[in-house]
């Protein structure tokens, strides 16, 4: 195939739209969940440990979508996430009556099943959750884990939870997350395509033929298309190694969700500065989030030339 008409069909498949970004997804509905014991007869039936995950918020026990242990010392409720994730958030809903029982839980985070789980990091305490409500706590950082537990402790303590929701993204594992992407750019100089940039090939050497270029364009761009939106938390560009690596003084990275101004009307994550002695650059974009990355040479006629451009972070689930 003609390698021009290579690049528009690219083009063409790139800018087709994807869909809207949607509301974070509940981790916790695809976890398995396990409790210290389960309440005796007549109410066992009503208290097994997966009632918490099932995506009901009844609050009313009788209805069948609580859990229930024992009266029991130290009694727990743990969820196995089967992946580990960074918890952004937990949403826990209370039982509709008698719901001082709930009163100074503990919420603990990790990867560890030592006692049950109940060892790892511990995230928040249940000071009080009014009855048949539900109470968010929120992690800033967020706190990476497998396994999440609830866990009273004292002696002769009951566990009753109505729902456990729980929010975040999968750890980020050092993926390339660039290289599954697709993308495009303001023009085409020769056979130097947008997605030269992502090929895994950090060589700087432009004779070599594997970075993008584009024609000497005013404001030239060259966009990555994630699939679906990112944490993105760095951002790694090689630079021509030769004497056009200045044309790239004064880039901006820009992230986000929008293909205004093709994108570039985005969030920007840094501006670059370059380095004839380092032409590999690191830039942290400290877990900003969007679907789009972007590398935009500013309110000046240049070309654009990216030798590699790589992406580091996790999808937002």
């Amino acid at each position: 195939m003609d390698h021009h008409l290579f690049y528009l069909l690219a083009v063409i498949i790139t800018e087709a739209s994807f869909g809207h970004a949607v509301k974070g997804k509940n981790l916790a509905l695809n976890g398995k969940a396990t409790q210290s014991t389960l309440v005796e007869n007549p109410w066992a039936a009503f208290g097994h440990a997966y009632n918490a995950i099932d995506g009901n918020t009844d609050s009313n026990y009788d209805h069948g979508s609580c859990t229930a242990t024992e009266w029991q010392e130290n009694p727990w409720w743990r969820l196995d996430l089967l992946d580990e994730y960074t918890i952004t958030s937990i949403t826990i809903t209370n039982r509709g009556n008698l719901p001082e029982r709930l009163n100074g839980a503990e919420i603990h985070i990790g990867n560890s099943l030592v006692n049950n789980g109940n060892n790892n990091q511990q995230a928040g305490v249940i000071s009080t959750i009014p009855a048949g409500k539900s109470e968010t706590y929120t992690f800033d950082s967020g706190i990476s884990g497998r396994y999440i537990n609830v866990f009273i402790p004292g002696k002769n303590r009951l566990l009753t939870l109505c729902e456990v929701e729980v929010y975040g993204y999968p750890t980020p594992n050092g993926e390339n997350v660039a290289v599954k992407g697709r993308t495009t750019q303001s023009s085409l100089y020769g056979d130097y395509f947008p997605f030269l940039a992502i090929n895994g090939n950090r060589d700087g050497v432009y004779a070599h033929g594997s970075c993008s270029h584009t024609q000497d364009d005013f404001s030239p761009w060259w966009r990555l298309d994630l699939l679906k939106r990112h944490k993105v938390f760095s951002i790694i560009i090689m630079n021509r190694k030769d004497a056009a690596s200045e044309a790239l003084n004064g880039a901006e990275i820009r992230i986000g969700d929008s293909l205004e101004n093709n994108g570039n009307n985005n969030t920007r994550c840094a501006v670059i500065s370059i380095d004839k002695e380092n032409p590999l650059m690191t830039f942290q974009c400290n877990g900003m989030e969007g679907r789009y990355v972007n590398v935009i040479i500013p309110e000046r006629k240049e070309y654009l030339t990216l030798c590699e451009v790589e992406v580091y972070g996790a999808p937002l689930m």
